[in-house]
Parts: C-alpha cells; structure tokens; sequence
C-alpha cells in the first residue's frame, strides 16, 4: 500500500477541479506546512476540509490555521487553476489518476505538481542523473552519454536543470530525440539560472517541466531540497556522476535510498574533487557504474539492439501475469498495480518491456493492451 491509497481520486472533471482548489487552498494557508497538510488529509476527506472549524482543531490544527482555511473561497482558486490550464500549464494533484504512483510513496508527496511540457512522463520509468554545477568536462560528457544512451533504450532521463551535470544529462536525453524531464525549484513558467532559457525552452517543447510550486515562484534556496525529493522520489535510480562530498546531488541521492531507489555512482580519479562524493557513495553501498548498461543491469535487464532483455526468466513469467491484469482500454497504473498486487518499481520495469515487446502500449490513461492474446 503507497502512503496515500487514503486519499480517493477525484471521479469526475467537477470533483477534480473542486478537490486541486482545496488541495491549493492548503498550499497556499499561511501557517500549515506540507506535512501538517498531509497529516490533515489522512484524518479527514477532502470534501470535508472546509466544513467546519472545529473538526479541524480536533484533527491536530490549531485555530487560527482552522479558521483561515473554513474562510476560504474556492470559486477564486478555481479560476485560477483554470486560467493556469489556459495558459498550457496542466495541474497534476494527489487525487488526479495521472499523478505519479512512485511519488506517492513519499512521506510527503507534493500535494499539486504544476506541470509544462509532456505530463504523460510523470507515469513512464525514470532515472535521475544529478551532479556538480562545476562538473569537469569530462564529466558532462559522461553524463551526456549516459543520458543519451538510457533515453534510447526508452528510459526518462530526469534531473534539476542546473548547470553542469543536470544540464548535460538533459541535453544528452533530447540528442536523439529522448525524453527528459526537469524538476525546478522555481515556478514552470521561470526560468532559472537564466543561462539555461534555451535548454528550458526545448525541454517545454519536448519533455516535461515540473514543479510542485505556484507558477510565478522565484528561486529560493529552500526549494531546491524539496526539489531534490522530487527528483529522487519519480526515479526508479538516481545516478550521480560528479559531486563534491557536501552537495545537493549528494542530497539526493541520500533521499533515493531513504525511498528504498536504486542508487548508483560513477567513479572517478582519487585527486578530483568532483569525484569524492561519487566515491563516498559507493563506500556506503551504492552501485558502482561505467556505462548505460550497467544502470540498466542495477534494474533488472540490459540493452541489446535497443531492446530490454530479461536477464531473468522468473521476470518474464511475470510479465505474461501480468498482461491478465491490462486490458483492451486504457488501463490505469494504479488499477494495475492494485490488481497484479505487483511492487510499482518492479511494476514500471515489466511494463516498459512488455511496451517494448509490442504487446501493450501506453496511452494518457495507462496501458493498453495489443492483439488478440
């Protein structure tokens, strides 16, 4: 069971809407953090957050929060969620079927992801590389071709956007026409560093920008490990390829094996400081990696001829289970992994093979399943 199964999906276009302008109204209460939100959420049903004053003191706020938030009006939250819509800026929150399954499974899933670019990417298996700001130039070059290489073999390349590592492992995903997505510590509709507005643009184009803060947000340095969370919380591994042995990518990383994710790093040589991060962190257990195919082989298959091939036959038994629980509609992700009762990490990996077996395709409600099987 994920940390909110509590929390039902919307059923309908109107309850969606209904439910994102409450879930923006805890956003946006001054006082009440993420996690006293979340807390929230588990006591009481969305419906019936704004009702009352008292049952919210009861639940654990304190008045003047609980007042606040049954002042509340939700027709200007609506039409502000609206108007973001039309601005192309799609709106994911924890009740809509699209928000991401691995995200979650975090303690404190973002309540709202803002969302620019190709927002079918939240749900497809990702790996995050992240390193150093200052990486060396061979270390961008490596975290070009490891992206590259991962998003041929069908993977989402996800990173920051910050300069360095982050930029590379974006540009290297959409080389060849992969797909990358980048978690920002601003607003989607800002870019930051400035340096990086064209890559920015592309990734808008072609990939996916998300956020889990209002459009309009400036950069603030408390964002960016709450970004990281992010970061670590969509991927199935997060690899660092540089970093110094007091950094963010090293946040990350940390958090990935808080969420039980793969991790892994790229060694390097003994005097470059970039590289003393990597080699704490292969000290400390993580996967030591050379090339794409050895992340490929931390999760469970390798690439060959720009497939996956199983490298374990009880894998493939699990994947002709699993094509019982798909259907001949959309079939969403959560439906089958409730269904399968299949973990979701080992869940993602059987169903990126079976895709590229033929034998189901994704679609914007899930997975459908092909032929006549």
């Amino acid at each position: 069971m994920t940390q909110s199964e509590f929390i039902p999906s919307a059923s309908s276009e109107a309850d969606l809407l209904r439910a994102d302008a409450i879930l923006l109204a805890l956003m946006r209460t001054p006082g009440l953090g993420l996690r006293s939100a979340y807390s929230l959420l588990q006591h009481l049903a969305i419906s019936d957050l704004f009702d009352n004053t008292e049952t919210l003191i009861e639940a654990g706020l304190r008045r003047d929060i609980a007042t606040r938030l049954t002042a509340t009006k939700l027709e200007p939250l609506q039409h502000q969620l609206s108007e973001y819509q039309r601005q192309g800026i799609a709106v994911i929150s924890l009740v809509n079927p699209l928000y991401p399954p691995l995200l979650k499974e975090l303690p404190d899933p973002p309540l709202l992801l803002f969302c620019l670019g190709n927002s079918t990417l939240l749900s497809r298996p990702q790996v995050a590389i992240v390193g150093s700001r200052g990486a060396s130039v061979g270390g961008k070059r490596h975290a070009f071709e490891f992206a590259a290489q991962l998003s041929d073999a069908e993977i989402v390349v996800t990173s920051g956007m910050a300069m360095g590592i982050d930029a590379s492992a974006h540009q290297g995903a959409l080389h060849n026409g992969g797909a990358t997505l980048a978690v920002l510590g601003t607003g989607v509709d800002l870019c930051y560093p400035r340096r990086n507005k064209a890559l920015w643009e592309q990734i808008a184009q072609h990939g996916l920008l998300v956020s889990e803060f209002l459009p309009g947000t400036p950069p603030r340095a408390q964002h960016f490990p709450r970004r990281n969370r992010i970061i670590a919380g969509l991927s199935l591994a997060t690899l660092v390829v540089e970093a110094e042995q007091k950094s963010g990518s090293l946040i990350t990383a940390e958090l990935a094996m808080d969420y039980n994710r793969e991790v892994m790093a790229m060694p390097g040589a003994v005097n470059n400081p970039y590289s003393r991060g990597c080699h704490a962190l292969i000290k400390h257990g993580a996967a030591l990696v050379e090339n794409a195919e050895d992340v490929l082989a931390e999760l469970g298959c390798y690439q060959q001829k720009g497939l996956y091939i199983n490298k374990r036959e009880e894998q493939k038994e699990g994947e002709n289970t699993l094509l019982r629980h798909i259907g001949f509609e959309p079939t969403s992700i959560d439906a089958i992994a409730v269904s399968s009762q299949i973990p979701i990490a080992q869940l993602l990996t059987l169903l990126i093979d079976l895709e590229l077996e033929g034998s189901i395709t994704s679609t914007s409600g899930g997975y459908t399943r092909v032929g006549g099987e």
